[in-house]
């Protein structure tokens, strides 16, 4: 008598292992076959597809089994659609679940849609939750340092809580969290400690004793292939070429791994001069696949390199046109790092990689048909201040700020009071020596983030010390609202509190003596310093250089004067009779005519040699006065000698 399949399949699930999934599924569809609305049978056969990966099969079979199945099997459809790409789908599935296994799901989700900051706040409330399943507490650390990081990529650092930023011990005792923690120092631009942090990792995976050699070189790979990325950045290129060559690309387990560890190679490799070449090893990597795309961070800077190589490749048309019409399709102006980049890949296709002014003679026409380009004028600029032209610079920004001050757009205003772009011209004010427009612009850069619900603090902090320089009220004033506005974002702001007392110790001493004891006693800041010392050593003065005289001595420029260098002679050039060491006559090179020792034949030409100047008699004249005061004119002078005698005819 035969097995009951439904017997068999229960007796199978008691004593499964993560291996026997094909085992499982042969035995529910031997259910199925049997009762083919069986729910629990139904509901296995997609976990066991699920764990053999294949999604694909999953979600065909989540739609066999109906409304019924799918209402059941709601986490693993909402599991399938995410390995599938199908992102929009699984977020409507899992958003708002209260289910813990739904919400990893969403967390994942947002991850892989690049919504980092929704994938942060979901680990951040399971984890304030007690852990429901042994080593979750580990994966989510795992996964929430992963988020923070990738924050940080997208350049919204400012949203995590300072807490979040520094490793923890704990962080540093597994090597995923050691390279999450790399890769978030990394993206803040701290290459020093990310560099000792993916050394940890390596480090740590490399004496794990559960991982065979196979999956530790699996999981050292991307280390690697990140330790060569901060090399590079470090200008340590021999270093970095040296870790590139212990990477075989091809064991890169991850295709997006794959193709940054192909770029970054092509980056640090100091052999490859040929640009073609590049070329065709950089378009050497296969396409990926929708579920294996890059992040858009990574893809932005993958895509500059390509244009970069073409631009090496002498594409300039090529580039100009494609970057253009990417531009295009952005809304202008634009603050995105991305389309300031496209920008300046544009202007070197339509110079043609030229500098100076050949460059601006290209360029500017550009800027009438974009005048709300940010990148293009940030290029202009650049290249001004490069041929030591820093009015003109200065004029085009003004006029770019006075276009944005005159429209009503939200996102315009923005523009106009971009930090960076506020940062960059109180520094040509700076280095032009204008001080008072400094003052004026940071202060309308303040009145406007005041307004904002996330100001911007560093402009805050700068505007509030340019205000503390002035001895006028009404600045003063300005500034300790400033201060006072940061003290409301956070209320430890040492910098903020002794602005705050800088700005009313003059005017109301009164409003901030609660406050004076915040800040660091005087006589602490004092303590290292010895007044009897400084007084004795007196005021130092740096030596000045007296205006040195425009006219040169003699002596130094007979110190100036070199020997002539001894000028080589060709052999053909050399005379026959040419012998080493004899003085070689200097009229040699004369024409026949002009040399000294030229002696015409014929009465003619002694005639003529007496008339010339050089060996022949010079004429002497004499000036006659004409009738009435009519002037003066010179005639050959008479020689007294005996006048010839005309011959007769015979």
């Amino acid at each position: 008598m035969a097995a009951n399949p439904t017997a068999t399949l229960t007796s199978l699930l008691r004593s499964s292992t993560i291996e026997d999934h094909e085992e499982i599924l042969k035995a529910v569809n031997a259910v199925l076959k049997a009762s083919r609305n069986n729910a629990d049978a139904l509901q296995t056969r997609v976990v066991a597809l699920l764990k053999l990966d294949r999604f694909d099969d999953a979600l065909r079979a989540l739609d066999d089994g109906g409304d019924k199945l799918a209402e059941r099997c709601v986490l693993e459809k909402a599991y399938a659609l995410y390995k599938t790409g199908q992102l929009a789908e699984a977020e409507r599935l899992a958003k708002g679940a209260n289910k813990r296994g739904l919400k990893h799901v969403a967390a994942q989700v947002a991850y892989r849609a690049e919504k980092f900051e929704d994938a942060a706040r979901i680990y951040q409330e399971l984890s304030s939750q007690s852990a429901a399943i042994e080593g979750e507490e580990n994966d989510l650390r795992i996964n929430s340092s992963a988020a923070d990081a990738q924050m940080e990529w997208q350049g919204n650092g400012d949203k995590i809580e300072p807490s979040r930023k520094k490793p923890s011990r704990e962080d540093l005792e597994a090597f995923e969290t050691s390279y999450n923690a790399a890769c978030g120092c990394i993206a803040r631009g701290d290459l020093g400690p990310g560099s000792v942090l993916l050394k940890r990792a390596r480090d740590l995976c490399e004496a794990l004793d559960e991982l065979t050699d196979e999956e530790k070189r699996a999981e050292v790979l991307p280390i690697m292939v990140q330790q060569a990325y901060v090399f590079t950045k470090l200008g340590k290129l021999e270093e970095a070429e040296a870790l590139q060559k212990m990477i075989n690309i091809a064991d890169v387990p991850e295709p997006p791994s794959r193709v940054i560890a192909q770029n970054n190679g092509l980056a640090a490799s100091t052999k490859t001069d040929n640009p073609f070449m590049t070329q065709r090893i950089f378009e050497s990597v296969p396409d990926l696949s929708p579920t294996e795309r890059l992040f858009e961070h990574q893809a932005s800077i993958l895509e500059r390199n390509r244009y970069s190589i073409d631009l090496q490749s002498q594409k300039y048309s090529g580039v100009a046109y494609s970057t253009a019409s990417i531009i295009s399709k952005y809304p202008s102006p634009t603050i995105s790092s991305y389309v300031g980049s496209l920008a300046v890949l544009n202007a070197a296709g339509h110079a043609k990689n030229e500098t100076g002014k050949a460059s601006l003679k290209a360029i500017l026409p550009i800027l009438e048909k974009r005048p709300k380009d940010v990148g293009l004028i940030l290029v202009i600029i650049q290249f001004y201040m490069l041929t030591n032209n820093p009015g003109p610079a200065i004029q085009l920004l003004e006029s770019f700020f006075k276009r944005l001050e005159e429209s009503t757009t939200p996102a315009d205003q923005d523009v106009r009071f971009a930090p960076g772009l506020v940062a960059l011209v109180v520094s040509l004010y700076r280095l032009s020596g204008r001080k008072a427009p400094i003052k004026t612009e940071l202060g309308k850069a303040a009145s406007y983030w005041r307004r904002k619900s996330k100001p911007s603090i560093p402009l805050l902090r700068a505007a509030g010390t340019a205000l503390l320089e002035s001895s006028a009220p009404e600045d003063l004033s300005t500034a300790g609202e400033i201060f006072f506005s940061l003290r409301e974002q956070d209320p430890n702001d040492r910098t903020a509190i002794a602005g705050y007392v800088a700005s009313y110790a003059t005017t109301d001493l009164v409003k901030v003596i609660p406050d004076l004891e915040k800040l660091t006693p005087v006589s602490r800041l004092v303590s290292g310093i010895d007044a009897a010392a400084l007084e004795e050593a007196g005021i130092p003065s740096l030596p000045t250089q007296s205006a040195a005289s425009k006219k040169r001595s003699a002596e130094a420029e007979k110190e100036k004067v070199l020997p002539p260098k001894k000028q080589k002679i060709r052999k053909s050039h050399m005379p026959k009779d040419f012998e080493e060491g004899k003085k070689m006559d200097p009229e040699r090179w004369l024409p026949l005519r002009d040399r000294s020792s030229y002696r015409p034949k014929g009465k003619k030409g002694k005639k003529k040699a007496m008339d010339l100047t050089q060996g022949g008699v010079v004429k002497e004249e004499e000036s006659l006065e004409l009738a009435g005061g009519a002037g003066t004119v010179k005639v050959e002078k008479a020689t007294g000698g005996k006048p010839k005698k005309k011959k007769g005819k015979k």
